[in-house]
């Protein structure tokens, strides 16, 4: 039977391509017309440990994995022992008899398919490194996949390596089609797709983000690699030659964040890509950022702390960290994209909202949204949307025209004061960290710091009115309410439209404008809800309780995960009580 819903996972060790064969099947099940949802897991090391991929795919959009496995790839003995009770009845498991000896190992009216993968791979292509391309073929005429835009991407991908490689990963490819497509009749699960269909991009929230802020004018970007942010920066020196970008590898995170600050003080659109323990380090530069009212964009991809804590896994645990980050008050604004597309708006949103406002803009994304591919049409990233708003940014005509002293932080009702590029002699004025005057100069006179507080604080207000409302999905009227964030967003969705087909009533509140919070129109939802249930990546529920602080509904009902690993359907069913 052909199948509109089926995961296939493929599983090794790190240094047998296990993550790099997954995202080209990923490019090749889309070119072929399905849709799929690609989840890596892999350990923080170079070589060795369990990593794994696992591939959704549909005749339908997705937009989450799914704990079920329909077709297991087993690089390694390990693989085995670790998925078996992932997979479902009348499934398959395909594993490489070259080097795993044969077993006990059992599945229910399934197949367990010994196959040579290293040994085809060595004849074939003359490398067992090849046996992950072998797997692949042999899923795929197992499945009665068409071969062709695997073959695309394999010429597309190897085409940098020569000739040779090419035709030997071909070759093991073809070699695993043939071998899948002896056991074809007993695998159940077939994938028909379209040749035809329309194209459409496989992207991570990674890439999506650093796509929507090039769009929006993004010109400076500094870093020091720390997963998963790092390949923002990644992206960006990729690109940097092409479209004038200044890509700077620093060596801390300190220094990032101080030559962000720098760079957008010399008026050009900058960014800090990094993770949690790196943004540990840059508070320091955020408060100067806050006290000189310099619009900077950080990008915060969480993964699991304290300390290093998981470097490689996903947790939605900085919230409160990046709502209070450094001493003092000021404002900042933080949003929290869920989904590819707000990724890639958030990207050239961000720098709108920082130059508005002057101030820092903090993204939080997370490694389950940042790394996990998905695909979408070319116009679901609208580049006719994108719009460039420098705030109250003074042309040089403007500053030609003024026939009064310029002050740099000018009180004013809504907080905002007009800004300059250095360099215009009539825009000269002093930028320190210390409490100033409107024309930066320091100064510690009671009433002045009393006035410029609340200038600075002022700006939050203003922002409030820019802030998106939470999103409902679902039924307008529902028994259970699910209140998510960021990458929740997919998970969720499908739970809600799980229980819905069953018969149950259930939506979902989902936020991406995390502060200044929208306590308003949060809290209408919230006083029409019957039951309330947050559903987080982090122990304590941090967003449950920023809504009480904020609104003052108590939400008791949570389900939290804080294992490393994300929030799927699946532990959302098993664990609502309705």
């Amino acid at each position: 039977m052909t199948i509109n819903d089926m995961t296939i996972r493929i599983g090794g060790a790190a240094g047998d391509g296990v993550e790099s064969s997954g995202a080209g099947f990923c490019q090749a099940l889309v070119r072929g017309g399905l849709h799929i949802f690609g989840l890596p897991d892999y350990h923080s090391r170079i070589r060795g440990g369990h990593n794994f991929f696992s591939i959704r795919i549909s005749d339908q959009p997705l937009y989450s994995h799914d704990e079920r496995v329909h077709l297991l790839l087993a690089l390694t003995e390990e693989t085995i022992p670790r998925h078996q009770n992932a997979v479902v009845e009348g499934s398959a498991i395909v594993y490489d008899s070259s080097q795993i000896a044969n077993s006990e190992w059992q599945i229910a009216n399934g197949l367990l398919l010994p196959i040579p993968l290293s040994e085809m791979a060595k004849d074939k292509a003359g490398t067992e490194l090849a046996r992950n391309t072998v797997a692949l073929g042999v899923a795929i005429g197992l499945t009665g996949f068409d071969l062709e835009p695997v073959e695309g991407v394999i010429r597309q991908n190897f085409a940098r390596k020569g000739q040779a490689v090419v035709d030997g990963n071909l070759a093991a490819v073809e070699a695993g089609y043939r071998e899948g497509q002896k056991r074809a009749a007993d695998f159940p699960f077939k994938l028909q797709g379209r040749l035809d269909a329309p194209p459409r991009m496989v992207l991570n929230g990674n890439e999506a983000f650093a796509l929507g802020a090039l769009a929006g004018g993004c010109r400076f970007v500094a870093g020091y690699p720390m997963t998963p942010g790092s390949p923002v920066l990644e992206w960006m020196a990729g690109h940097a030659t092409r479209y004038g970008v200044v890509t700077v590898q620093v060596e801390d995170e300190i220094a990032a964040a101080c030559a962000v600050v720098g760079a957008a003080h010399a008026g050009a659109r900058a960014m800090a890509p990094t993770s949690g323990g790196g943004f540990c380090l840059m508070v320091e530069a955020l408060g100067l950022a806050g006290m000189t009212e310099t619009p900077i964009v950080v990008y915060e991809a969480q993964r699991p702390g304290p300390s290093t804590g998981l470097a490689t896994r996903t947790e939605q645990g900085d919230l409160w960290f990046v709502l209070h980050a450094s001493h003092g008050e000021f404002p900042r604004i933080v949003l929290a994209p869920g989904t590819i597309e707000q990724a890639f708006e958030t990207g050239w949103r961000a720098f709108n909202l920082a130059e508005r406002y002057q101030c820092p803009v903090i993204v939080l994304a997370d490694h389950f949204l940042a790394t996990s591919l998905r695909d979408v049409p070319p116009e679901a990233l609208d580049f006719d949307q994108v719009i460039i708003d420098r705030g109250g940014l003074l042309s040089d005509v403007e500053l030609d025209g003024l026939t009064e002293e310029y002050r740099r932080y000018a009180f004013t009702e809504n907080g905002i004061s007009p800004r300059v590029i250095p360099g215009h002699p009539k825009g000269v004025y002093s930028a320190t960290s210390d409490e100033h005057d409107e024309h930066g100069h320091i100064e510690e006179d009671a009433d002045n710091r009393r006035r410029m507080m609340a200038k600075r604080m002022r700006k939050l207000e203003e922002a409030r009115k820019k802030m998106r409302s939470p999103t409902l999905y679902g039924p307008q009227k529902a028994e259970v309410t699910f209140i998510g964030w960021g990458s929740t967003y997919g998970p969720l969705r499908e739970a809600v439209d799980r229980l819905n087909a069953q018969g149950e009533q259930a939506n979902m509140l989902h936020l991406t404008d995390l502060w200044p919070f929208p306590a308003e129109p949060t809290a209408q939802v919230l006083a029409a809800a019957k039951k309330i249930i947050a559903v987080e990546n982090n122990y304590s529920g941090q967003m449950a309780d920023l809504m009480r602080m904020t609104t003052g509904h108590q939400i008791s009902g949570r389900i939290l995960k804080y294992d490393g690993r994300p929030l799927s359907p699946e532990y959302i069913l098993k664990n609502v009580k309705l």
